[in-house]
């Protein structure tokens, strides 16, 4: 198994906070990630999403989803980015608040050369949250 903390992630990740979501992850020896993120109790991006009643955005929640599945990648991602390629049949089935603790499993399901497609599933106190397929293509750095 490999566990990773958020200052051991930011050697594979480019990403900074405020747009680091994850705060630690591992990888089992079946290959499969499993990411925790807990939502800041005022991020910037619910202070009009909506007044009163902020919700997380759920372009947020597919960046959770695809940087808790960034261990899957594994060595492949020094000196590389993870781009998004696409997402397929995302779906939204729980609000996410700031407080909450996501919890993102995640399992390789194609991997081409430099694209590679993730089935990542998120989850709220054991709810499903939001869940479908990212593809990613690795690129230099440069």
């Amino acid at each position: 198994m490999i566990e990773l903390d958020k200052e051991e992630l930011m050697k594979y990740m480019p990403h900074r906070d405020p747009m680091l979501l994850v705060d630690r992850t591992r990888m089992d020896d079946d290959g499969n990630a499993e990411s925790e993120y807990t939502i800041p109790d005022d991020p910037y991006y619910t202070h009009g999403h909506f007044p009163g009643f902020p919700i997380v955005p759920g372009v947020i929640l597919c960046e959770i989803m695809a940087q808790g599945s960034v261990l899957l990648f594994g060595e492949r991602l020094i000196g590389k980015l993870a781009l998004y390629a696409g997402m397929d049949k995302v779906r939204f089935k729980k609000s996410a608040h700031p407080g909450d603790k996501v919890i993102v499993k995640a399992r390789i399901i194609s991997n081409r050369d430099m694209f590679v497609a993730v089935e990542a599933k998120a989850t709220i106190d054991g709810e499903l949250c939001a869940s479908g397929q990212l593809s990613f293509m690795l690129i230099d750095r440069k």
